[in-house]
């Protein structure tokens, strides 16, 4: 069908001209009319189940789910009558008489769209439906994850993104009265190939997922006098962290950021952007070392641990293709705890290494063999960028009114190339940048590259004449378009150098552990693009925008590591990878 034909319409007696084929739902936001859903996610979820959506369709027999039906010429619709008015309110009823409704110590209280719809329409927490209501015990299996499925609501929206991420190990078990969510024979998450990507979590509308809060471990490290606890921030976070506090979506809040995690009293909070230059100066040295000796071709990023996690479970037979890098959140660990503790006379024993993320897999990540330089886990605690916000409420910080402040120096001191790592296409952006120098010799102007720029699920570029050679690209978010790139290496048919891989869509900035927003901005506000935004821009006004020309590298590898890809540096800053049993 034509894009450009359009139907004439109204809703609520306004008269529209809207893109044939829409639904109700698309088209009452065109004009600004919020119809309330609970199961439907855009392009993900759009199946009609929890009926929050109805509307009246002059003619129609019965209500109608705004969510799955489109718009025909001449149609009429009615989104407040009083008739789907009360047909929603006892839709939340009958939710309510099977939901564990203990909101005040839920973590989604205050940020669930259930919660939010009984308010708007007068629902309170009394038994309207008697009846036998189920109870579930908690899946705490994993690391990082708990599922609840006495707050589940059945919308299916975790089913449906872990499908989308392509390993879909989680589906509805039973019929009827007994449905529930779960893995297949009722297993536990962490007995099924589950690459802890936190997507369920993002989309979930209520308190039914959440992610392993670890903020009293913090807390009580910061207490401990025998502790020094370091604490360092992903490049995303900045972007982000904000609308925990009501900012607009992409705003940069790095100074405010840093304001507040020194007002926790923190011993030192540090940047994971000085350890994404680092991971760039290795990860860039072993691609042009492999490509000038006959390595293994193409070489694919291991920044991302939910992907590194998939690549194990699905593609074992492809893991010599992954960069033996550590993460920026290991490297950073692994730093803090063999070089900096050696400069400062602290005891690595000592030394509690704490990590902001917008990832739930980096709380599995830490627990991985092969991470642990100093003969200690690299990093001792993860907190998502949502904990952190916890933390700052728990505080009682007026985190929108604190001043700007500057990381601690040495290790608080990132590149431009570092700052975009949060982006989809932000690694390999900033590899590219060091890579180019390192094969032409010259330290080469242009920095930007558009062509691994932007949210689409798989870019690809060639860039021509780079010291003699062609250099040919790919970038991949989301791992249903990874797995994509990784039929092409398995068939044969991958003709590039070098692959950058996100595990969650849009990269970190869209990560499982990244502030929860409702169905209604998830699915017609572009937060990927928004949030890199912010990264962006914070790269475009730095003086230094290449990895390898940061001080921090230069200074770290001539008191310490030697040069890139040496033996301390594989042992401090390199890691290992297993196969996995599905």
């Amino acid at each position: 069908m034509n894009d450009m034909e359009k139907v004439n319409i109204k809703i609520n007696g306004m008269e529209l001209s809207v893109p044939a084929g829409v639904t109700i739902l698309e088209a009452a936001r065109m004009a600004n009319i919020e119809i309330p859903t609970l199961c439907y996610m855009k392009e993900k979820n759009e199946i009609g189940a929890c009926r929050m959506c109805v509307v009246e369709v002059i003619g129609a027999r019965a209500l109608v789910a705004a969510c799955v039906y489109p718009v025909f010429e001449g149609m009429q619709v009615f989104t407040n009558t009083e008739k789907v008015r009360k047909s929603r309110k006892t839709t939340l009823q009958l939710l309510l008489s099977n939901h564990d409704k203990k909101c005040l110590s839920c973590t989604r209280s205050g940020n669930c769209e259930l919660q939010k719809l009984c308010n708007d329409y007068g629902v309170d927490d009394e038994n309207y439906f008697d009846g036998e209501q189920p109870k579930y015990e908690l899946d705490l299996s994993t690391p990082h994850l708990v599922r609840d499925n006495n707050k589940c609501i059945l919308c299916r929206r975790c089913v449906a993104a872990c499908k989308e991420q392509f390993v879909a190990v989680i589906g509805t078990n039973n019929r009827g009265f007994d449905s529930s969510i779960g893995c297949a024979f009722e297993k536990d998450l962490n007995d099924v190939p589950c690459i802890s990507c936190g997507q369920c979590i993002v989309n979930c509308p209520t308190g039914a997922l959440r992610e392993k809060d670890q903020c009293d471990e913090v807390l009580a490290a910061i207490a401990d006098p025998e502790k020094f606890v370091i604490v360092q921030t992903a490049p995303s976070i900045k972007a982000t962290l904000g609308e925990c506090f009501g900012m607009p979506i992409g705003t940069n809040v790095e100074g405010k950021m840093v304001a507040a995690l020194k007002r926790l009293n923190f011993d030192k909070v540090f940047n994971t952007d000085f350890s994404a230059d680092l991971t760039i100066v290795e990860e860039a040295n072993e691609l042009v070392e492999r490509v000038q000796n006959g390595g293994v071709l193409p070489m694919i990023t291991s920044c991302s641990p939910g992907w590194v996690k998939f690549c194990e479970f699905y593609y074992p037979e492809l893991i010599p293709h992954l960069s033996s890098c550590k993460s920026p959140q290991q490297m950073a660990g692994a730093i803090f705890k063999t070089w900096y503790a050696q400069k400062n006379n602290i005891d690595p024993k000592n030394i509690v290494s704490v990590s902001i993320m917008p990832c739930t897999a980096k709380k599995f990540e830490i627990g991985r063999d092969d991470q642990s330089a100093a003969g200690l886990p690299d990093v001792d605690i993860v907190l998502t960028t949502r904990e952190l916000a916890r933390l700052i409420k728990r505080a009682g910080l007026d985190f929108v009114n604190l001043p700007d402040e500057d990381f601690d120096p040495t290790l608080g001191l990132g590149t431009g190339a570092g700052t975009i790592f949060g982006a989809t296409g932000g690694v390999m952006e900033a590899a590219l940048r060091t890579a180019v120098d390192t094969l032409t010799g010259e330290d080469v102007k242009e920095v930007v590259y558009n062509e691994v720029r932007g949210t689409d699920g798989i870019k690809e570029a060639v860039y021509k004449g780079v010291g003699g050679l062609d250099v040919k690209v790919a970038v991949a978010s989301g791992l249903s378009n990874a797995k994509v790139l990784m039929d092409k290496i398995k068939d044969g048919t991958a003709d590039y150098q070098f692959i950058e891989i996100m595990c969650c869509p849009g990269g970190c900035v869209n990560g499982g552990g990244q502030p929860i927003q409702p169905a209604s901005v998830r699915s017609f506000t572009d937060l990927k693009a928004l949030r890199a935004k912010a990264l962006y821009d914070q790269d475009a006004a730095k003086e230094l925008r290449k990895s390898h020309q940061s001080p921090i590298m230069e200074r770290l590898y001539k008191e310490f590591l030697g040069k890139p890809g040496s033996e301390k540096a594989h042992h401090i800053l390199h890691t290992s990878y297993v196969k996995r049993e599905k």
